[in-house]
């Protein structure tokens, strides 16, 4: 993503090697940015951030319960509740999504 190679030059952490193309620092999963001398051009790109989100399709849910759990014993456990529809589970497990 472009937004994960938006780092201050000094930020920079070198990821390939001295002469390294842009394609082949990309190919290596790097950020490349030759506008600034005397920098690493070819740079580790920052973390993805992350978040738990509850599925919105229910047929996708992974069951993190048992039948009949409440929504405290459930949340308790970290996981997501709704009591419908039927016939899938209402206690499931997060998914974790790009932000």
């Amino acid at each position: 993503a472009k937004c994960q190679c938006k780092l201050l030059p000094k930020d920079r952490k070198n990821c390939g090697y001295p002469g390294i193309s842009a394609a082949e620092c990309k190919k290596i999963g790097c950020c490349f940015n030759a506008s600034v001398p005397s920098t690493p051009w070819c740079y580790t790109p920052k973390p993805k951030k992350v978040k738990k989100v509850c599925p919105n399709d229910p047929y996708t849910r992974i069951n993190c319960g048992y039948p009949g759990i409440k929504a405290k014993e459930c949340t308790k456990k970290g996981c997501c509740f709704r009591a419908h529809p039927a016939g899938v589970p209402w206690c499931f497990y997060h998914r974790v999504a790009e932000e």
